[in-house]
């Protein structure tokens, strides 16, 4: 399984992902799961990805068959003109893909179970985040909640319920996520380090702050060590029930 997080602020964008996949408990193997289209100046698009790797793989390589193959008469990830239509091209390639791959995967849907998590932006237009199903189909990112979770969301969704807003410092929301990340690593062995992290400035169309966190990582660490401090002295604090 995966754990993967998008967040839309008012700064811009950030995006963060495991890299575990694992076909049972002694068959376990990393693979990037965050693919990031660039163009100076233009454009920024970064896909996150969970379930079926195989699937999202395909998916992955379709999107690049696609820009590499020269044809003017297809749009593309770098000729799509609004972050609407680059969401339409991933949902179409998802199709393709399901046309391609699923009867051979059989009738369980759990084999062409695959989510993903776009987000970007495109020169003429603000920074938009979207979650694309297995059916190819989409939803985009709302005001009221300006994050977006897949694979095992569960453990790390209460602390960004509870903390996130839109105004957040790009800094402050990383620091979010990889607290997210550190609830679901130590309650689920299916998630697993390095962490891929990209955090984008509105309007920079640049992915130079991009970042892999290993697990001995000195600020993780550190923050993991911290929450864990920070959480038994704020139950240390609060009453006890009396009844």
């Amino acid at each position: 399984m995966t754990y993967c997080v998008g967040l839309k602020l008012d700064r811009g964008l950030v995006f963060a992902s495991d890299t575990r996949t694992n076909a049972g408990v002694d068959n376990i193997s990393s693979f990037k799961k965050l693919h990031v289209w660039e163009e100076t100046g233009e454009r920024v698009i970064t896909l996150l990805s969970a379930g079926n790797l195989a699937v999202t793989q395909a998916v992955v390589s379709l999107l690049d068959e696609h820009v590499s193959s020269g044809d003017g008469d297809r749009a593309t990830l770098m000729t799509a003109k609004t972050m609407f239509q680059v969401a339409r091209l991933v949902g179409s390639a998802v199709r393709e893909v399901k046309a391609i791959d699923g009867e051979a995967l059989g009738s369980n849907a759990e084999n062409f179970f695959v989510t993903f998590i776009l987000g970007g932006q495109i020169k003429g237009e603000e920074p938009r985040l979207f979650q694309i199903y297995a059916e190819g189909n989409f939803i985009e990112v709302g005001e009221d909640t300006p994050f977006l979770q897949i694979g095992e969301h569960k453990y790390g969704k209460p602390i960004l319920d509870r903390v996130t807003r839109a105004d957040m410092r790009l800094g402050e929301a990383a620091k979010l996520v990889l607290l997210s990340f550190d609830s679901t690593l130590r309650s689920n062995l299916s998630v697993g380090m390095p962490i891929d992290m990209l955090l984008y400035n509105t309007d920079t169309f640049s992915t130079d702050r991009q970042v892999r966190i290993e697990q001995d990582d000195p600020y993780f660490q550190k923050l993991s060590r911290g929450w864990s401090d920070k959480l038994r002295q704020a139950f240390s604090e609060i009453d006890e029930f009396d009844v």
